[in-house]
């Protein structure tokens, strides 16, 4: 139970878990351990990570579960300045995540330089907000803060908490929390004119983004998808998702065909059929995730683009024929309200393009980075939720690997950051304990976070670790040769992942070939740790396949 009367961190503390927030994740120092007992006291839970940036990724991936807002919590300095990336990252992907930094008094700092620097200035550029917490407005901060991070296009909010303020006694009298924003739809005028462009539609197509994904998304509110599907089987409507998206129609549907953004073989089957549409329905379609492919990629007067987003579109990645701000699930359901369906596309032509992905993104190989990802896909159960690490296996792994629910697959696809996977598949795990969680990582990017698998093993996490092992930087080494440079500073030694499995307390097995990886993958469904499989691969395996 908090003090009597609250502290100010007690008070920021009980908004969070008002929210639903029952975890944070982070390194303390002296400056944040009030903080910690206030979070604790309010029954949120203070997990130890081994570095910030792992912990605000853990924190994403518990959101991904639970939809209440992620915490980071880091120490003064160095403490913030080590989660710069993984906040950067929420700002691209869209992830509203709480940030609570330490930090020493105003006076203070007049005349006392330890560690001390502008953190407002340091994360103003990459936060939707920032704010140094005080007593006379720390409830009023903590539910800005809440409302900030979740509504409209949701992102991350940095709170500075200075020691005293921290543990200075508040009023306990809390006033009435913002009531939620209300899901809004156009204007009737410009629903008119959507419902006529739908109803007279021959090829429509949706190309479904990380706004559909994260609007409504909340503790108290379902997801859209359901709202997609029976949209797109009503006008028989293909849907391309961007990779954070997948899985808001099972790609086992027959109008799915699966995730765009990154793969020249995927976008050479999906964009000649785009081309070929003649309405364009941008479903909070956000082109922060595409390669430089997508821009401009429809015919302007000849094609009609509808894009519905939760902002109004700055990017000029492309300009569609009419910009509609709106919640995603309400303004389809209303573009559709009173519109006949008709026959739409030719006999064959969305089966065409499935079996084209599939073909270009065969799943027979004797061994290699797709057998890897295949032998996972069948071995594993339906509902496994995935984690993907930046890199060639990325682009891959998101053509191939089939999410059947939102969220299925995590990954960074906005920043790209490397590191992701591991802590992204922890905090999923945390949430949901007894669900199969695969994390898929390069080698490079495994050993930036190697050391968190002390953390998976101090918190009794069963997931599983796998990581392609070829000892290079495969996507980069690639892009080398194309270039015809000479061969520098993308490739390193192998290591023995397997033994840094068992050496932090988890199983290890190491892999080359479909029956050792099924024998492994086995084993990591029964085991009572965290599995460390290291697929041995060879050095250009990803050639002509992504």
């Amino acid at each position: 139970m908090p003090p009597s009367p609250p502290r100010a961190a007690d008070v920021l503390a009980a908004r969070l878990y008002d929210a639903g927030c029952r975890f944070a994740f982070g390194m303390p120092g002296g400056e944040v351990l009030t903080l910690v007992d206030a979070l604790e006291r309010a029954g949120i839970r203070f997990v130890l990570c081994k570095h910030e940036n792992a912990a605000a990724f853990m924190a994403e991936g518990a959101w991904h579960r639970t939809g209440a807002p992620g915490i980071l919590v880091a120490t003064v300095g160095p403490g913030a300045l080590n989660g710069v990336n993984a906040v950067a990252n929420a700002h691209q992907d869209r992830v509203p995540l709480i940030v609570l930094a330490g930090c020493v008094d105003a006076d203070e700092a007049q005349t006392y330089t330890h560690q001390v620097l502008d953190q407002t200035a340091v994360f103003r550029p990459i936060t939707k907000a920032t704010f140094t917490l005080n007593t006379g407005a720390a409830h009023v901060i903590a539910d800005k803060a809440v409302s900030i991070a979740t509504e409209g296009r949701p992102g991350p909010v940095h709170i500075d908490v200075p020691i005293t303020v921290a543990v200075t006694p508040v009023t306990p009298d809390i006033p009435a929390k913002r009531a939620p924003a209300a899901p809004v739809v156009p204007a009737p005028a410009q629903l008119d004119e959507m419902r006529a462009h739908l109803a007279r539609a021959e090829r429509p197509v949706l190309i479904v983004g990380v706004d559909a994904l994260t609007q409504g998304f909340d503790p108290r509110r379902t997801d859209m998808a359901e709202d997609l599907r029976a949209f797109a089987e009503r006008f028989n409507v293909p849907v391309i998702t961007t990779y954070k998206a997948k899985g808001l129609l099972p790609e086992d549907h027959a109008l799915a065909l699966g995730g765009a953004g990154l793969s020249p073989k995927a976008d050479g089957i999906l964009l000649p059929l785009v081309q070929r549409a003649d309405l364009i329905i941008g479903l909070g379609y956000d082109p922060i995730e595409m390669r430089t492919g997508w821009r401009d990629f429809f015919f302007p007067g000849i094609q009609t683009m509808i894009d519905i987003t939760a902002e109004p579109n700055h990017h000029y990645m492309h300009q569609a024929s009419m910009n509609v701000i709106g919640d995603c699930a309400a303004t389809l359901a209303a573009m559709a309200d009173g519109v006949a369906p008709r026959d739409t596309w030719t006999a064959g032509e969305i089966q065409t393009a499935k079996a084209a992905l599939d073909a270009a993104f065969p799943s027979d190989d004797e061994w290699g980075p797709a057998a890897v990802i295949d032998t996972c896909r069948t071995s594993l159960p339906r509902d496994t939720l995935a984690t993907a690490d930046s890199g060639a296996h990325r682009i891959l792994l998101s053509q191939m690997w089939h999410c059947y629910e939102p969220r299925g697959l995590m990954q960074s696809s906005a920043l790209c950051t490397m590191g992701c996977a591991v802590p992204l598949a922890m905090g999923a795990q945390v949430i949901e304990p007894d669900r199969p969680v695969v994390s898929f990582s390069g080698d490079a990017g495994f050993l930036m976070v190697a050391g968190e698998l002390t953390t998976a093993a101090e918190l009794g996490l069963k997931t599983i670790f796998v990581v392609f092992v070829d000892a290079s930087l495969s996507l980069i080494e690639l892009k080398q040769r194309q270039r015809q440079l000479t061969n520098a500073g993308v490739d390193f030694a192998k290591h023995d992942f397997a033994a840094m499995g068992r050496a932090f307390g988890g199983a290890g097995h190491t892999v080359t070939s479909r029956a050792e990886l099924e024998t492994a993958l086995k084993a990591a469904q029964t085991s009572e740790t965290f599995t460390v499989i290291a697929a041995v691969i060879e050095r250009g395996a990803y050639d002509g396949r992504i």
